[in-house]
């Protein structure tokens, strides 16, 4: 019985689903739509030019129907970050906290099949635990494969039709990734994994790797995140590109002290990533170096830490790179993919490639080269004091388009719903080094500065979501959020905590450590998926002691936003906030009295660009109109950003929407999860008439 083999079970009787498959190819209509990529194609636009659900409309949407995730794992999820994709009417997703396929009918949200791998300790002891963000399909016409990455770092593919592995891939269906790397590995405590999909271009998958949150590193070195790709049919590797050059490979030189590319780590591709098979070519975003924010066993602009790098698809090889920051000291890594716009610029139009970021730049570049669409100029930047440290004189900052988000800390963004406040938001301040964007992390005194105090922080600005974009108009679609951080550097005064002579921390309070290698991970709790689902605590002092007046956020609204880009002026075409105002600033009695516009609200959010919308959902719960916890789906004109409409959710959304046609229906589909709410898919659609 090979469909009852030791790595999958069927949500339904094996007969009953293929039953269910015959009859819906039978009803396949014309008119249907897919959903076939993580982000619906690989320029990752998250864009489909449906309007059956429209501004006169969505107030009117209805639940179609729900899938619950609590069953799946050994314990529920709640930070349900996938994207499913929609191929031939059936739905294909990850679910639950281990990571679980599952195949749903795209109508009615019925399961078809499940596959489950129980990875064990390595499976405990990854990075990058829980459902991630989504799984790639595969076809050569007569073969349909889905592929995904497990906890465990193992790259699996099932027959698309009954979730059977694929005996003819890698070892019956399956490729240990933790092989085969061009580097030695412990094959279940190694610090290596995978949250994101892998890529899917003609007869060529590519996979990336993630880490643990290197905020205070144990040890400078560290697994390196190479970048591979693997041939679709077998599973047999193509080529690997080393994101940490080696010697004699391009960009080696820019590790300045001998021997330090030889021994660090991380500067994995952990986000999404885009490719343009017409081209030929593969976008790369690789994060740092270890470690987040320090750079002193990694001087120098550090190649390809913080860089997108374009590879030809078939072959490896580098063919352009851009690195946004140099030798970042932030933990400003390239979140999520690239997306691909062909533009007009000077009365042509031009390939190009628009890139969101934590810092809320979007760099647009000519993708068939990297050369910068409007000028990107390298500009003089603050020095800081830690010893030891290597500082980059100067940063690329665009010239066009501005900065969609607060970036830095000055006085003018501080809170001002009333004097008073914006007083006491003053005082605060002055206790920390404030400034541009690249004001780098400083020493932490008791007596004097207490760090650095910056926004946007760890997680953006713009986060793994990414933006959409709008084919008819040239406009890219952005979320971001308005965040302070905190970066002050106290000496390491334990060598059993890091080997790094200055960590991230406050004076006084001793930063958490790690804990011993093969130690059973603590939950996951961060919204960044893993960081702290690994064996790696942060930092006790990570926050300031204050970064709230009277538990008001410190910098003025709105806390979260959305803003549209237009790519045919390089400039911010309309912004709104995004997110309803926060119970606990609504309610606040310093703000009795006063009107309160929506505030937006901080959260990691991706839109979805259709016909005539821009749809997101909202981070975090509040109390709803009708007086129950929740938030609510939201829709824009994509042309003014005008409100269209707003249905309730029980929960926040936790995965960015995707929409499709079937059956003459148009559906919106989005993960959503948070508080003690279970994770669950759920999809909307206009009432039946």
């Amino acid at each position: 019985m090979l469909a009852l083999s030791r790595r999958f079970i069927l949500g339904l009787p094996f007969i009953g689903a293929l039953l269910s498959r015959t009859a819906l190819a039978q009803t396949s209509s014309g008119a249907n739509t897919d959903w076939r990529n993580y982000a619906n194609d690989l320029s990752n636009t998250r864009y489909a030019p449906l309007d059956q659900i429209n501004a006169g409309n969505f107030n009117t949407l209805e639940v179609a129907w729900r899938f619950k995730t609590d069953s799946l794992g050994p314990r529920a999820e709640y930070q349900y970050e996938a994207t499913p994709l929609v191929i031939k009417r059936r739905m294909y997703t990850v679910a639950g906290s281990r990571r679980d396929v599952v195949a749903l009918d795209a109508a009615t949200g019925e399961e078809l099949w499940m596959h489950s791998e129980n990875e064990g300790e390595r499976g405990q002891n990854a990075p990058r635990q829980l459902s991630g963000r989504g799984l790639a399909y595969w076809t050569d016409g007569k073969e349909e494969r889905i592929v995904y990455v497990t906890p465990g770092y193992r790259m699996i593919a099932l027959d698309a039709r009954t979730g059977i592995p694929v005996s003819s891939f890698g070892e019956s269906g399956v490729v240990d990734l933790k092989l085969n790397d061009d580097q030695d590995m412990d094959l279940v405590h190694s610090d290596i994994g995978l949250h994101s999909t892998p890529l899917v271009s003609k007869n060529t998958i590519i996979v990336g790797a993630a880490h643990l949150n290197g905020d205070i590193p144990r040890n400078h070195k560290n697994v390196k995140g190479y970048v591979r790709a693997f041939d679709a049919y077998t599973g047999k590797r193509k080529w690997i590109f080393h994101t940490i050059p080696r010697k004699g490979e391009f960009g080696y030189d820019t590790w300045i002290e001998p021997g330090q590319a030889e021994e660090a780590g991380n500067t994995g591709a952990w986000a999404q990533m885009s490719a343009d098979p017409e081209l030929g070519l593969l976008y790369i975003p690789v994060e740092l170096p270890t470690g987040d924010y320090n750079g002193q066993f990694r001087k120098g602009p550090g190649l390809f830490g913080e860089t997108l790098v374009a590879v030809d698809i078939e072959t490896g090889k580098r063919k352009w790179h851009y690195q946004l920051v140099h030798h970042g000291l932030w933990d400003r890594d390239i979140p999520c993919a690239a997306i691909l716009c062909d533009i007009p610029v000077n009365g042509k139009i031009v390939k190009a490639l628009a890139q969101p970021s934590k810092q809320s730049y979007l760099y647009v570049l000519n993708r068939e080269t990297g050369e910068p669409i409007w000028p990107i100029v390298e500009t003089p930047v603050p020095r800081g004091d830690v010893p030891g440290e290597w500082y980059s004189p100067t940063q690329p900052i665009p010239s066009k388009p501005p900065g969609y988000d607060w970036q830095g800390v000055s006085p003018e963004m501080l809170i001002n719903f009333t004097p008073a406040l914006h007083d006491e938001a003053m005082k605060l301040i002055a206790r920390y080094n404030t400034g541009n964007l690249y004001m780098p992390p400083t020493l932490a005194t008791a007596d004097g500065k207490l760090g650095t105090l910056t926004t946007p922080g760890t997680n953006g600005g713009t986060d793994w979501p990414g933006g959409a974009y709008d084919p008819e108009s040239h406009t890219v679609y952005v979320f971001s959020q308005t965040q302070l951080y905190l970066l002050g550097m106290i000496p390491n005064s334990d060598p059993s905590l890091s080997d790094y002579p200055y960590v991230r921390g406050q004076p006084g309070v001793r930063p958490r450590g790690v804990s011993p290698a093969g130690a059973a991970p603590p939950p996951q709790r961060d919204p960044d998926l893993g960081r702290l689902a690994s064996a790696q605590l942060t930092a006790a002092a990570a926050r300031p002691p204050a970064t709230t007046v009277q538990g008001l956020p410190l910098l003025k609204p709105p806390y979260g936003r959305i803003t549209a880009i237009d790519l045919t002026r390089g400039d911010i075409a309309w912004q709104v906030a995004h997110g309803e105002t926060p119970d606990e600033v609504k309610n606040h009695p310093a703000l009795k009295g006063l009107s309160i516009p929506r505030t937006g609200r901080a959260g990691l959010l991706g839109p979805l660009v259709t016909k005539t919308l821009v749809v997101c959902g909202e981070a975090g719960f509040f109390t709803t109109p009708s007086g129950a916890r929740g938030a609510m789906l939201r829709a824009y004109d994509k042309k003014t950003g005008e409100d269209r409409g707003a249905v309730t959710m029980p929960a926040p959304q936790t995965g960015a929407p995707m929409t499709y046609m079937l059956n003459g229906n148009q559906y919106i589909v989005l993960a959503i999860g948070g508080g003690t709410y279970g994770a669950e898919l759920v999809a909307f659609r206009l009432p039946r008439s």
